[in-house]
């Protein structure tokens, strides 16, 4: 039975989403033939070209007269436009890296409204090299010409989203339905051109379509209207993260007008038993997980007695049939870790199902697929790492997990140190105590460049009603020992939780400052709390001393509530402000500021000493490690050289630098076999249990005063690490 597996209009430009690449693995195991598709990549390639803006500039002609001052320039220069945007497209493919110098010259590319922030970032983008700044001018382009087709053609349009609002809170159907049954726009006409292309040549039997964000819904409905009425005879199954967290009470039955199946959590064996059912050999009411219409009803059926796979048994993502040569590697703003996120191709991948911790008040902690953890192990991840690199070419990794788990980041670094594989990887974490200095080296060592972590609130009282885990000062020392190590951090921020007061609000405006301000932090993002309904506080508000307003559930999406906060504060009055000056922060200016500044309305001053974060950051004393502590040289043995009968000379080498010890002739061979069994090269790690056993028996001394020798010293700086 062949599977078309459909991710809709629009998610990302430079990379895949993995939802179907990781389903596709599951079939192969299962040995169901499949074919995947990311229309959103197919329709903005198919957009964005001479031919299509031909088309494009015709219709938008017809708006002229009702036209903004911005798009009528844009219209005036429509020849450039036609005449540029093949070559721009193939640039951001990095297919033609040359014609950087023609981008930055400032002769090339037409400009409109979305160019006029380039003087304000010259001083951001000033020090990038010329590829860089011509991907950023070349995104501003593309950008113009999406304003002009929100304005005249379609204003559901976006390179990430599409008609996202509808998606947003659609708490009824009845909006929704609408706009799908109002005839197709512009943009819905080449999607579903492309969509009857793909149908026509894989002859699917079942189309499995994933809604991962609101921004792909509307897409979603109408791929799926599509389907029903051109090919009656195949089956439609719709899962992915919307339907997951918004769609868990679904009622209108109007959604199987365009879906045969709606499907909750981990996909495999509700997909399995779809597909054993549409084949005969299940019944409809031992399917897992799935929401059906019987007669005019929605039904929710989870009968089947089939227990979820093991991380190990899911089978390697496949992201063959993706256009993986095609994406577009885009910068949309000097944000760094939002540079990560939409410049690049990353092979999406998963280290641990589930979150660990699952205890964070405001997420969604209630759901399987974060309250249910199981971790793959290391060598069954770097054997995936291996593999998704042969299928991509590409060695570039976002391990796209709730929170990275620090034992299991330890053990897949230490297999991919082994293997002697280049590897670029991300992830996101909990900055908890457990990513020591040397634990955060050692990520690095093994391709780590950059983690993104809740500081939520910056508050020690909220942190802990939100149950976090951490406080503001172990953040301060954790994103010290990443960012000592090289590893860019970005931090998540949090305003308007539940009885945070405008002093709360300040005083964490004055903590993000400090650890900016510190270098400790390079990356960062606000956002105001939302409650939703599968989170403690959506299903025990009272507990937060908050009052949910719906009084009801929707038909439709049930996820984001209304709440009413007995603290008086006006948080959203606080967005621009909170907004702006992270934007200064991150390029390193404006920490003299005073917070006032930041506000066009009185605010309080801090409570919250100046010297707060540099206080944090005073090293406390190195404790010996406990006996169970790994011990770990990252690099190949040094060079020994007998200098005299009582002498040796050891060299060290790393990538960086080079350093000369001379020692007693013993000694010296002690130490070249203590590194020869704690090289990752080699047989380390070791136990330093044993390791100090051993040295005490050599009649050497204490291992652990030698090891912090003015002698050694320099050896536990270029690599010698506890674990």
């Amino acid at each position: 039975m062949k599977v078309f597996l459909l991710t809709p209009p629009f998610t990302q430009l430079n990379t895949a989403y993995p939802a179907t690449a990781y389903l596709k693995g599951f079939l192969n195991t299962l040995s169901y033939p499949s074919h995947q598709c990311d229309l959103g990549l197919e329709v903005i390639l198919d957009l964005f070209c001479a031919k299509s803006w031909k088309k494009l500039f015709d219709l938008a002609e017809k708006e002229k007269d009702q036209c903004s001052e911005n798009s009528r320039r844009i219209l005036a220069l429509r020849r450039q436009y036609e005449q540029t945007i093949d070559p721009v497209i193939q640039f951001l493919q990095h297919k033609d890296p040359t014609l950087a110098h023609s981008i930055c010259s400032g002769n090339y590319l037409p400009e409109a409204s979305r160019f006029d922030q380039v003087a304000d970032f010259e001083w951001a983008f000033g020090a990038m090299g010329i590829q860089d700044k011509a991907r950023h001018l070349a995104t501003l382009y593309l950008e113009d010409v999406s304003d002009l087709i929100i304005e005249t053609i379609d204003p559901h349009f976006g390179f990430s989203r599409y008609a996202e609002r509808l998606g947003r809170s659609a708490y009824e159907f009845d909006e929704l339905y609408q706009e799908i049954n109002d005839g197709e726009t512009f943009i819905d006409k080449i999607t579903l051109r492309l969509l009857k292309e793909k149908l026509e040549k894989e002859a699917p039997e079942l189309v499995v379509i994933s809604v991962p964000f609101p921004g792909n819904l509307y897409s979603a409905f109408k791929c799926a209207q599509f389907i029903r009425k051109k090919y009656p005879a195949i089956k439609i199954a719709l899962g992915g993260g919307f339907p997951n967290t918004e769609l868990r009470s679904l009622k209108d039955a109007r959604v199987f007008e365009f879906f045969h199946f709606v499907c909750l959590d981990d996909g495999e064996v509700p997909l399995e038993n779809l597909l054993q059912y549409l084949q005969g050999k299940r019944a409809l009411e031992n399917l897992k997980r799935t929401f059906v219409c019987i007669e005019g009803k929605v039904e929710y059926i989870n009968g089947s007695k089939q227990a979820d796979y093991k991380q190990k048994d899911v089978g390697t993502p496949d992201y063959s049939d993706l256009l993986l040569n095609k994406y577009l590697s885009v910068i949309e703003m000097a944000n760094p870790m939002h540079r990560l996120w939409s410049d690049g191709r990353w092979n999406k991948l998963t280290l641990a199902h589930g979150c660990y911790w699952a205890k964070c008040t405001f997420c969604d902690i209630s759901l399987d697929y974060i309250k249910i953890y199981e971790a793959a192990s290391a060598k069954i991840i770097v054997d995936r790492i291996e593999e998704v690199m042969q299928q991509t070419g590409q060695t570039g990794f976002h391990f796209v997990d709730e929170a990275a788990p620090p034992a299991l980041m330890k053990e897949v670094a230490l297999e991919i140190l082994r293997r002697r594989l280049t590897v670029v990887w991300w992830t996101n974490i909990r900055f908890e105590k457990s990513f020591s200095a040397d634990l955060c080296r050692l990520l690095a060592a093994a391709g780590c460049i950059a983690v993104s972590g809740g500081l939520e609130v910056a508050s020690d009282r909220l942190l802990e009603l939100i149950d976090k885990g951490v406080t503001v000062e172990q953040v301060a020392r954790v994103t010290r020992n990443f960012t000592e190590a090289d590893i860019m951090v970005h931090a998540y921020l949090m305003y308007g939780y539940p009885t945070q007061t405008e002093q709360e609000t300040i005083d964490s405006l004055e903590m993000v400052r400090q650890l900016f301000q510190a270098g400790i932090v390079q990356s960062g993002f606000w956002h105001q709390f939302a409650m939703t309904s599968h989170s403690p506080v959506g299903m025990f508000p009272e507990k937060f001393k908050v009052k949910k307003l719906n009084e009801s559930e929707g038909s439709f999406a049930n996820n984001d509530l209304l709440f009413e906060d007995p603290v008086n504060c006006k948080h959203e009055d606080f967005s621009e402000g909170l907004k702006k000056s992270l934007f200064n922060y991150m390029h390193g200016v404006c920490f003299d500021f005073p917070l006032q500044e930041w506000f066009d309305f009185k605010v309080r001053s801090t409570t919250i000493p100046k010297s707060y974060i540099k206080k944090a950051l005073k090293k406390v004393r190195e404790e010996e490690p406990r006996s169970s502590a790994k011990v770990l040289w990252l690099h190949d043995l040094p060079q020994i050289e007998i200098i005299d009968s009582a002498h040796s000379l050891m060299t060290f080498y790393s990538p960086k630098e080079e350093w000369s010890l001379t020692l007693g002739k013993e000694f010296a061979a002690y130490l070249m076999e203590f590194l020869r069994q704690t090289s990752i090269y080699h047989q380390g790690p070791s136990k330093y249990g044993k390791l100090k056993e051993d040295f005490i028996k050599e009649a050497w001394g204490e291992l652990w005063s030698q090891l912090n020798s003015k002698e050694l010293i320099p050896m536990r700086k270029i690599g010698l690490l506890f674990l």
